[in-house]
């Protein structure tokens, strides 16, 4: 079945005592015994098992196409219960732009563990093989990256990761199972802060870890989401599988209003540069030709100027929304480098917008007045 037919039925059923077809939320926290001490569907605590958590989990392995999923209470904690997973020595390889939150975990966290981490171009196979060390057990991805875009080849990379018998995950948020495949390209898991497209209405937080094989890691996370209890509430699956019905029609009034307006900035004379890798212009253009079916609804920009003109751009729109997240049907804009703080690599110039399902034509208009001196 084509993603669209997945997308509206895998994980559900009709309700097998009303014939409801909009699944019931189950907000019970336990469940009642057979008369041999058993539990007789399967189901005995919400924290372990929740009949709308598994919906959610078998929908979105098979709109991923991997074997098996876990959804927990945000992305954040996708990340956490996978380091959780690594042991005291292990060597991490991760983007050298790769999601600020994502370092605090190690910086913040986990300081004490004697975890080895390392940041290079993931965009450059060569450059993670010289990264790779005897011990590097886990290859984290992000592409496109945040905020900047950048495109990792991820076929390139899950081969040198085989060779050395590390397992690769890559967040493909920014990507949504619409537009790439990570599974089919060799990477073994694949990431999603289901807070953002798959749930696509900005009023759910969660995340899912999905993969293609069993491995060490995906079952040490699945002990931390039942039993160190990150998982989500029944009404945050019920939510996000409802979002998981129009992610693909969704995303492509996200892609074409953003293609359109990362042509218009592209010609804009109060512009520097543009990262989207839909445009002919971007370094990993042609990966991502090969690798995605389209190009996001993400994108970045630079404005001619100092932090304060793309301060001034921000406070002047009026259709796009100054906010954080991203992947909801309202456009929003921010100042990364604010966002990230001190040690941020972002350039001070640049703002970061998630595109979002308003006519492209009146986007363009708030961008053009937004970007002409007050």
């Amino acid at each position: 079945m084509k993603i669209e037919t997945r997308a509206v039925h895998a994980g559900r059923r009709p309700d097998p005592a009303t014939s409801a077809v909009t699944p019931p939320i189950h907000m019970s926290t336990t469940f009642e015994r057979g008369a041999d001490g058993e539990y007789p569907l399967g189901f005995g605590y919400s924290r372990e098992e929740n009949p709308n958590r598994v919906m959610l989990e078998q929908c979105l392995a098979s709109v991923e196409g991997g074997t098996e999923a876990l959804v927990f209470s945000s992305g954040q904690a996708v990340s956490t219960a996978l380091i959780q997973g690594l042991e005291p020595g292990d060597h991490v390889l991760a983007p050298n732009d790769v999601y600020y939150c994502w370092k605090k975990i190690f910086a913040e966290i986990f300081p004490k563990w004697d975890f080895a981490v390392d940041y290079v171009d993931m965009t450059d196979p060569a450059a993670v093989r010289a990264a790779l060390r005897p011990n590097t057990r886990l290859i984290w991805i992000e592409t496109p990256s945040n905020p900047l875009l950048k495109i990792t080849p991820l076929a390139a990379i899950a081969e040198v990761a085989r060779k050395a018998n590390a397992i690769t995950v890559c967040d493909s948020t920014f990507g949504t199972p619409v537009l790439q495949h990570p599974l089919d390209l060799g990477i073994d898991m694949v990431v999603h802060s289901t807070t953002k497209y798959i749930g696509g209405h900005s009023d759910v937080v969660g995340g899912v870890l999905i993969t293609r094989h069993q491995n060490y890691l995906f079952e040490r996370a699945r002990k931390s989401q039942r039993f160190g209890g990150l998982v989500p509430s029944p009404l945050d699956c019920w939510l996000t599988l409802r979002g998981v019905s129009t992610l693909p029609w969704r995303v492509r009034g996200h892609c074409e209003n953003a293609m359109r307006i990362a042509r218009f900035l592209a010609q804009h004379p109060g512009v520097e540069a543009v990262h989207y890798p839909g445009l002919e212009s971007h370094p990993g253009h042609q990966t991502a030709c090969q690798q995605m079916e389209a190009f996001g609804g993400m994108m970045s920009f630079q404005v001619k100027g100092c932090k304060d003109t793309a301060m001034g751009v921000a406070a002047r729109v009026r259709i796009f929304t100054r906010a954080t997240s991203l992947g909801g049907p309202h456009s929003f804009i921010e100042h990364r480098a604010s966002i990230e703080g001190p040690k941020t690599k972002t350039p001070p110039n640049l703002l970061r917008m998630s595109i979002g399902l308003e006519n492209a034509g009146d986007l363009i208009d708030d961008l053009d007045q937004a970007l002409k001196s007050p």
